[in-house]
């Protein structure tokens, strides 16, 4: 670089030549200087296609639990899966009038479509099927929720990644069978539940999954015909980046008939109903349980105009700013929405924001019921890879173990529900607020003892730099 400076011909000090010659060579030398520093920095980190694979979900590549014999226990324990395609049979075989309670998202209703064509392929007759959505900040095990259950009078009651907890039966109703398929992380279940848990059981598979692997037995055109709302419900859980490698199926054939764009625009499609204030989630699972190709479903319009509509609200709110807990560990958003983007928001924070000392990103709606705080949590990416790893869950429960008072219990069953990765709850408003006095959420940092606090550097009063010399130029 100095040999560009030494061949700059000298005439004389007034020299305009000599001038514009190395000034034209200065700038070049800095062009080249900035050239080098970024080829080298391209040439430290990974390529873009490596960086991606490296972020790539490796969901699969954890080893399966294994039973005394050394066969692979997934996605469940095999006599709860054949226990669940006996119950099937029978329900197909009774002709009596059976309920399908799907949860509202692209998993849950994707699983409650396969078990729907696979019971009309078993013979149950298409009349006799009938469907319960519970409505907006709901849950089954509310009273009013199992009043309109038990209003159908069912014979056979198949609940479908609703999450787990324990309590009274489903359905009271005498003779009532209920079959749970879930993946939430839970011991506990409802009385008189026949379950198929996969939360125990990694690579831990969405209940779609799960389903799809008990009725894919049942019936040979179902592997074919429903291949496609497996892949939906999965990638609605696990993300677009999902790598199908074993255990988990291979999915080959339905890949080539179905791109993974349409797969994933479907996801988005199907989930944007609830997601809305009006939380129209029949129109998605009428859209789902009719449509015989993914065009369908990507051209139905009121699916359209609701994705529309979330993807503004979460583009309006999107950009709060995080306040910190006082430890750093959690970074807390708060919004005001009717719209339940609150957990779109989460996963989108949680990829960006970065920090050693961050665990997880909480995204608190204020706005979706009254009175209440709707939260979700999501591990933030910088954290994935802690050693022990992040456990939302148990994170949340030992916050609210700090009170002194009385506020576990307050918080009620609706706290921290979920998964490990991936938890949220829906509480109180007043209780919501004492969860963040004891995060301390806002609240600078103790210095470190013997710590100085650090002097700003002072700036130069000089204001005609070189740099500033070639920018006005």
């Amino acid at each position: 670089m100095l040999n560009l400076f030494r061949s700059v011909p000298y005439r004389g000090p007034g020299s305009i030549h000599a001038f514009s010659s190395l000034k034209f060579r200065l700038r070049l030398a800095f062009s080249i200087f900035h050239q080098f520093r970024t080829m080298k920095r391209k040439a430290e980190s990974p390529e873009p296609a490596a960086r991606k694979a490296a972020r790539g979900n490796d969901y699969c590549s954890v080893q399966p639990k294994r039973d005394s014999l050394g066969n692979q226990i997934w996605p469940a324990p095999e006599d709860q899966m054949i226990a669940a395609r006996a119950f099937f049979r029978e329900c197909a075989k009774a002709q009596k009038p059976t309920l399908i309670v799907p949860d509202k998202d692209a998993d849950g209703l994707s699983s409650g479509v396969i078990v729907h064509r696979t019971l009309v392929k078993l013979g149950l007759d298409s009349k006799l099927l009938d469907v319960h959505l519970v409505q907006k900040g709901s849950n089954i095990h509310e009273e009013d929720e199992r009043k309109v259950m038990l209003e159908k009078k069912p014979t056979f009651v198949i609940v479908l990644d609703q999450g787990s907890r324990s309590g009274p039966p489903v359905i009271d109703g005498p003779g009532v069978k209920t079959l749970l398929i879930d993946h939430h992380l839970s011991d506990e279940f409802p009385k008189d539940a026949q379950v198929v848990s996969a939360c125990h059981y990694p690579p831990v598979a969405p209940t779609s999954l799960v389903t799809f692997e008990i009725c894919k037995d049942l019936d040979q055109d179902i592997a074919q015909e429903c291949g496609y709302l497996c892949a939906i419900g999965t990638h609605g859980d696990l993300g677009n980046t999902l790598k199908w490698e074993p255990p988990f199926p291979d999915m080959t054939e339905t890949f080539k008939k179905h791109t993974k764009k349409a797969i994933n625009d479907c996801v988005s499609y199907i989930n944007a109903p609830r997601r809305t204030g009006t939380y129209d989630v029949v129109t998605a699972w009428k859209a789902l349980l009719e449509a015989k190709d993914l065009q369908e479903i990507l051209s139905n319009r009121r699916l359209e105009e609701a994705r529309r509509e979330i993807n503004f609200e979460v583009e309006k709110h999107t950009h709060t700013p995080p306040k910190f807990s006082k430890d750093g560990k959690i970074a807390v958003l708060k919004i005001n929405t009717q719209a339940q983007v609150h957990p779109v928001i989460a996963t989108r924070w949680a990829g960006h924001l970065k920090s050693k000392a961050l665990e997880i990103v909480m995204v608190a709606n204020y706005g979706y019921l009254p009175g209440k705080v709707n939260f979700s949590c999501r591990i933030a990416r910088c954290a994935r890879d802690r050693d022990p790893p992040v456990n939302i869950i148990e994170s949340l429960k030992a916050v609210a173990d700090l009170d002194t008072t009385d506020l576990v219990q307050r918080l009620g069953s609706s706290f921290a529900r979920g998964h490990k990765e991936a938890s949220g709850g829906i509480v109180n408003t007043a209780e919501f607020e004492e969860l963040c006095l004891l995060m301390k959420v806002g609240e600078k940092p103790d210095r470190p003892e013997g710590e100085t606090p650090k002097k700003k550097a002072e700036k130069s009063p000089q204001k005609n730099t070189l740099n500033n010399y070639f920018r006005k130029s």
